[in-house]
């Protein structure tokens, strides 16, 4: 299952504690769920999945295209070098040089507007679990809820009969998917795009 959002969905929707519950004085009433599983069959999560993936598609493209434009104008002055003299080399380094300057502005442009439009694909999907998970608490009166599908989960043996995976499931699936009010990216990503570079297998010419 992909984890493209697993992160920041379960950072606040993991663990739901009742704020009385260490106040208390009958035992704590504990159970658990798997959270991977609710990410691959959450209504929602293979739509909104697929719109990430085709919009950071069109934005790699628009990478691809600017490192090939770039290779190219650096292509043609490197044939063009040895006719030229000192003063129009310098002008064609220039231009090479801001060209490359403005692509990776736009490279870093395209990365910041892909990881918010990932959080934007993100959010309604994170919001509902969350409020599902806050239902299935309340009215089990459980104290907390734990994520046995977390990276870094301790919990090694658990009774199957604590297992509320299923039934928040269910929740959702009678909910179906969330309302999405987030706009589609200008250029639309599983991957971000990661930092910042000039466009690979480009070296600046050295007039």
């Amino acid at each position: 299952m992909s984890k493209w959002m697993h992160s920041a969905m379960f950072a606040a929707a993991t663990l739901a504690l009742a704020p009385s519950a260490f106040a208390q004085a009958t035992p704590l009433k504990l159970a658990y769920i798997n959270s991977q599983k609710i990410l691959a069959e959450a209504p929602g999560r293979a739509e909104a999945e697929s719109t990430y993936n085709k919009e950071m598609a069109t934005a790699r493209a628009q990478l691809q295209q600017m490192d090939d434009s770039l290779k190219g104008m650096v292509a043609t002055y490197e044939k063009d070098a040895p006719g030229l003299d000192s003063a129009r080399k310098e002008a064609r380094g220039k231009t090479i040089r801001d060209t490359e300057a403005a692509f990776t502005q736009r490279a870093q442009d395209l990365n910041n507007q892909m990881q918010q439009r990932q959080a934007d694909l993100a959010r309604p999907l994170m919001d509902q679990v969350s409020q599902v998970l806050d239902q299935v608490r309340s009215q089990g009166g459980y104290s907390m809820i734990f994520d046995v599908g977390a990276q870094g989960s301790a919990l090694v043996s658990a009774d199957k009969s604590l297992d509320l995976t299923d039934v928040v499931l269910a929740k959702l699936k009678a909910l179906g998917p969330p309302k999405t009010g987030a706009t589609p990216a200008t250029t639309t990503s599983a991957k971000p795009l990661g930092p910042a570079q000039k466009p690979a297998g480009v070296t600046r010419p050295k007039p």
